[in-house]
Order: structure tokens, then C-alpha cells, then sequence
């Protein structure tokens, strides 16, 4: 698991997008101590699919759809 910080360094991405993301449902984080945000190390797959979607112009809906089946 790894904190919002370097999970957002990592993946490319700044932690309020990692926030968006899990408030529209696409990633999970667990909580560690403190309420702050852990995220794993698989997860990073699931943020290159998510920036690739919304590159080629799916939506979140079109996105979430994808990643649920």
C-alpha cells in the first residue's frame, strides 16, 4: 500500500485527481492511521487505463462501465 502522495507521484497524477477518482467510484483507497489514503500498488494499472480512456475521449460513466465488466 502506498500513500496518496507517492501513489500520485507514481502514477502521473496529482492526489486531488486520485480523490476525483475515488469519489466518482473508479479506484478504492483503505484508510490508514489518521483517515489518510493508501492505495495498491495494482491500482497503478487501473490509473493508466483511466488516463488512456479519457484520452481517447470516454467519459467516467463509459470508463466505469469498462473497468466493471
Amino acid at each position: 500500500m502506498l500513500p496518496i502522495a507517492e501513489f500520485a507521484r507514481r502514477a502521473g497524477v496529482k492526489a486531488s485527481a486520485l480523490r476525483f477518482y475515488e469519489d466518482a467510484g473508479l479506484i478504492v483507497s483503505a484508510r490508514g492511521n489518521g483517515g489518510r489514503r493508501h492505495y495498491p500498488k495494482a491500482a497503478l494499472r487501473r490509473i493508466a487505463f483511466i488516463r488512456a480512456a479519457q484520452a481517447v475521449g470516454l467519459s467516467l460513466d463509459e470508463i466505469r462501465t469498462a473497468l466493471a465488466s
